[in-house]
């Protein structure tokens, strides 16, 4: 079993592919331990996969993930975790834009002890306007609603223990807050500055939409920091809320009734009776979908995971000191 695996998810990168795999390989040989690289073809429609199934087939070191179709950086993330068998994961882009010459540096603070390493872009180059000041500002809103203090969410270019991600489940485009998650179980994170590179070679696959749907997955986060295990704590507030306001309300229209029997309520209350039979109908519907996360969680805690994505194949050339698997046959 390796001490570490590098995983990297690759979309189209063809011209990125082969440069990767040398300098990685270059830097793991000089880092002295074993080690294997999980690479991930997330549903390239150019040569990417050939390169990738070409490597495999000289290094048995390589393990070739290819998914079945593009299913979106997080899962290609998780795949690679799935399939790492290291003590310690790496996982970094595969457009160059992360040098591997800084994995020693990751390494480094996991043998402090450290449960997550993220890399922190301190000096961006990319663009100002579209790119530079939305991330800041994500990534602010990131720290204060996780309360987890690292400057650079965004960045895939992360080393973990293998016991901590094995415990994230990843799912649309969580990648980002795995830091947040990992705080969440108990894990010790740190953060180191980072190169950021221009991709030299192929084309972005980020624009300044990916950005914006970053806002809409942080009140996300945050409701599942704070209330994924006890869903109908946040739920059952407002339900109890509104069903005690609407109660007061037709309490109040009960009594007016009453104290003057010919007083027609509806002609002289007619909003506030609307309003209090709104809000009771409101907070019952508030108690049961509380009611249905708590199922849910129940669920998610017995049953079994099912993966956000479908591996094609797996690619790894046997080393020759590995016994046949139809020996013995």
């Amino acid at each position: 079993m390796p001490k570490y695996s590098i995983v990297v998810p690759f979309h189209n990168e063809e011209e990125n592919v082969t440069q990767l795999y040398a300098r990685l390989k270059s830097v793991m040989e000089q880092v002295g331990d074993s080690f294997e690289l999980v690479l991930v073809d997330d549903g390239s429609s150019d040569r990417t996969y050939k390169l990738l199934e070409e490597i495999a087939a000289v290094d048995s070191r390589v393990l070739v993930v290819k998914l079945r179709r593009n299913f979106g950086q997080t899962s290609a993330l998780a795949a690679g975790f799935d399939n790492a068998s290291g003590d310690f994961i790496i996982a970094m882009d595969g457009d160059l834009q992360h040098d591997p010459n800084e994995i020693p540096n990751f390494i480094e603070k996991l043998d402090e002890g450290y449960d997550v390493v993220s890399g922190w872009r301190k000096e961006r180059i990319d663009n100002f306007v579209m790119r530079r000041i939305p991330s800041r500002c994500a990534n602010w809103l990131m720290a204060k609603l996780s309360e987890v203090d690292i400057h650079d969410f965004g960045t895939t270019y992360k080393a973990y223990r293998r016991e901590i991600i094995h415990n994230i489940p990843l799912y649309g485009e969580m990648h980002r807050f795995i830091p947040a998650l990992a705080a969440w179980y108990g894990a010790s994170i740190c953060e180191i500055p980072i190169k950021n590179v221009m991709r030299q070679r192929g084309k972005s696959h980020y624009g300044i939409g990916r950005t914006f749907r970053v806002f809409f997955d942080l009140l996300t986060i945050r409701f599942l920091l704070k209330h994924m295990s006890r869903p109908l704590h946040f739920f059952g507030g407002f339900g109890a809320l509104g069903i005690v306001t609407g109660c007061f309300f037709s309490l109040f229209l009960l009594l007016t009734k009453l104290i003057n029997p010919h007083q027609n309520v509806m002609d002289q209350h007619g909003p506030l009776f609307v309003v209090a039979a709104v809000l009771i109908v409101a907070g019952i519907q508030m108690l049961a979908i509380g009611l249905l996360g708590e199922l849910q969680v129940r669920h998610y805690h017995t049953g079994s995971h099912r993966a956000p994505y479908a591996i094609d194949r797996l690619v790894r050339l046997r080393a020759p000191e590995e016994p046949s698997l139809l020996s013995g046959s």
